[in-house]
């Protein structure tokens, strides 16, 4: 990448990982054998994040509405989680990078928590990259869980309901499950479909787009290179006249 180029990096980057299951079909194999291979484009990605200067890495693994899809699939895709988790720790805790898991974790089976606090524990001082992987995620009920906490804040001290209802959208934000986490800069869409899929829809609000054509399985390092490259020629406003 040119020096010009480096110059505008995101600082987060989002990805929605699509087309497992096209990759897979495409192949005659199972859908599974797609999100085995979809793990090496995560790997490719969090070396080209740590390689452009990217801070933030988060990927959409797993939708809250995801968990209505067949019964064999979800389970393989819990093992798959914690397979990769225990074979990529590591290699990401050499690397200086913090893994995070964002979500309604309380759907996810004890053994699979028990496998992501361990991993997150262990990287917790790293700051070379952070990845997020939003896990059992959706939009509207990250913004739910927030205004729940809204109230229940509320509930607990009422002379204090004023002010909570007077709260700005920053001190809004660190009720969400991604406080902490800056909102993403360019949001990255693959396999062709254009939609956001109920992902970050509060922290998106400003976000550059890019959907791909690329199916997951085959969305590697010069892929992302390709996006950071598009997200450095666009101009951001945030409604504003330039």
């Amino acid at each position: 990448m040119s020096t010009e180029t480096i110059a505008k990096v995101p600082v987060h980057v989002s990805m929605i990982m699509d087309g497992n299951g096209r990759w897979a079909k495409e192949r005659g194999k199972e859908r599974v054998y797609g999100h085995f291979e979809g793990v090496e484009s995560v790997r490719a990605c969090v070396e080209a994040a740590i390689e452009t200067g990217v801070r933030y890495l988060s990927i959409y693994a797993f939708s809250e509405e995801n968990w209505n899809r067949p019964q064999e699939e979800v389970d393989a895709l819990m093992g798959l989680m914690v397979k990769a988790m225990a074979a990529e720790m590591d290699s990401l805790d050499k690397n200086g990078v913090r893994f995070m898991v964002i979500g309604n974790r309380e759907r996810l089976a004890p053994e699979l928590n028990a496998v992501i606090d361990s991993c997150m524990e262990r990287t917790s001082g790293n700051s070379t990259l952070t990845l997020a992987v939003l896990l059992s995620y959706s939009g509207r009920w990250d913004v739910l869980q927030a205004a729940k906490k809204m109230a229940a804040m509320i509930i607990e001290n009422p002379e204090k309901a004023d002010e909570v209802m007077n709260m700005g959208q920053e001190d809004f934000s660190m009720l969400l499950s991604t406080s902490g986490i800056p909102d993403p800069d360019l949001i990255v869409r693959t396999s062709g479909e254009c939609r956001l899929s109920n992902y970050l829809l509060w922290q998106g609000a400003y976000s550059e787009l890019l959907f791909v054509d690329t199916l997951w399985p085959d969305f590697r390092k010069e892929e992302f290179r390709m996006a950071v490259e598009s997200y450095a020629k666009r101009d951001r406003r945030y409604g504003k006249v330039k």
